[in-house]
């Protein structure tokens, strides 16, 4: 069995950074909206300009920050796998993310 988690983790080893960011980016499409309803929250008293200004900022920095912070994060946290584990820790948190999707309602 080890050595077929083995064999898995070295064929998409090569692809890790590339999942990592995968899994930040669908993480914030799942659960974005919860992100931007606080933030609506927050700004709902303000004037029109700078919720606009607001909204922009962070749709257009703010996830983009997100996503280039936590990917590295992502890799780091997979890493802590002992080797054989780490492309069966990249399948079930993508599993494991889909699940949470659908109960979202976003499948």
């Amino acid at each position: 069995m080890l050595d077929l988690l083995g064999q898995l983790t070295q064929f998409l080893s090569a692809y890790f950074k590339d999942m990592s960011l995968m899994l930040t980016a669908t993480i914030l499409v799942v659960y974005g909206d919860l992100i931007n309803s606080h933030v609506k929250r927050a700004i709902s008293p303000y004037h029109f300009i700078v919720r606009c200004i607001v909204f922009v900022l962070l749709c257009a920095f703010g996830y983009g920050a997100m996503t280039l912070y936590a990917a590295p994060f992502v890799l780091y946290v997979i890493k802590y796998l002992p080797w054989h584990y780490q492309g069966l820790g990249f399948l079930l948190s993508f599993v494991l993310i889909g699940f949470l999707a659908e109960r979202r309602r976003y499948m």
